[in-house]
């Protein structure tokens, strides 16, 4: 009951962030809500895909598509009062993120999958929405590739849990812990802008 209730705060969170971007697109309301259920499911139809599970997660929980589309509607009728910072935006979407991977790697290692397998899983899982959404309302390149402190987020999360589950921690310890490192990495990195080194061209002379 617990890990559901994570999933759905995961899913609205997504669902929120895909108004908000469509919000800053300039989308109409369906487009708010076509982006809303983008971001929401398609990091989990992705791995159920890929992982041979039927039927798919979301055809089977109206409660998951009811969440989705009234936070769609409550999110599009505030903003039509108010406007909000760019960083609600990534606030919101590093919510999403961290639960949305963390329960893509516990459906990962449900499925028996071998461990690089999991954080592969769980990672896009909490990626690919966000990859949808913002490929739809034009934003390119995508947060993911804008922000590369974003899936180093989402695989440290995965590692965590995984390595958790593997000390015998309890289901929803393990969760909540994973989710709020992945959380709080994203938001250090939003607050002070940490970033990956990056690969660097020898200079001229040297080899």
């Amino acid at each position: 009951m617990v890990l559901h209730v994570l999933y759905l705060i995961g899913i609205a969170a997504f669902a929120a962030s895909g108004v908000l971007a469509a919000h800053e697109a300039k989308m109409d309301p369906f487009g708010g809500l076509v982006l809303a259920l983008a971001a929401s499911i398609s990091g989990g139809t992705l791995r159920d895909v890929l992982l041979d599970r039927r039927p798919l997660y979301w055809t089977q929980d109206w409660v998951l598509l009811a969440v989705i589309a009234t936070v769609a509607v409550l999110t599009s009728l505030y903003l039509r009062r108010r406007r909000l910072p760019h960083r609600v935006l990534l606030t919101v979407d590093a919510v999403g993120l961290s639960v949305v991977t963390v329960i893509g790697a516990k459906a990962a290692l449900d499925s028996g999958v071998t461990p690089p397998a999991v954080i592969i899983l769980a990672v896009m899982t909490g990626v690919t929405g966000e990859i949808v959404r913002d490929l739809l309302c034009g934003s390119t390149p995508p947060l993911l590739l804008r922000e590369d402190f974003y899936a180093t987020a989402a695989t440290v999360g995965a590692l965590c849990y995984l390595a958790m589950d593997a000390l015998g921690v309890p289901s929803t310890p393990t969760t909540v812990t994973s989710a709020g490192l992945v959380f709080a990495l994203r938001m250090l990195a939003i607050r002070y802008g940490f970033r990956l080194p990056l690969l660097r061209t020898p200079e001229a002379g040297r080899v």
